[in-house]
């Protein structure tokens, strides 16, 4: 089983080793077919020291908690502040 893996930009780290991902994911409307960028939200358990702001690749695991099921696998980038 191939496992879904996303890359996104952190948006929020409120929560003890959780973190707010924010990903876009390219869909197509059904009618019109005209591609379209939606964006999902995603708690992921964060256990590299990510900030806000920071780029990271997601990839999806076990679920950890009720809403926790992605695990931060890297680190791509820094934020630019």
């Amino acid at each position: 089983m191939s496992k879904r893996i996303f890359e996104g930009k952190i948006e929020a780290t409120g929560m003890q080793k959780t973190v707010v991902v924010s990903v876009d994911v390219p869909k197509r409307h059904p009618i019109y077919n005209k591609p379209i960028k939606q964006t999902k939200r995603l708690l992921a358990k964060d256990n590299l020291g990510c900030e806000v702001g920071d780029f990271v690749q997601v990839e999806e695991t076990r679920p950890f908690s009720k809403k926790v099921s992605w695990d931060v696998i890297k680190k791509l980038g820094a934020s630019e502040e």
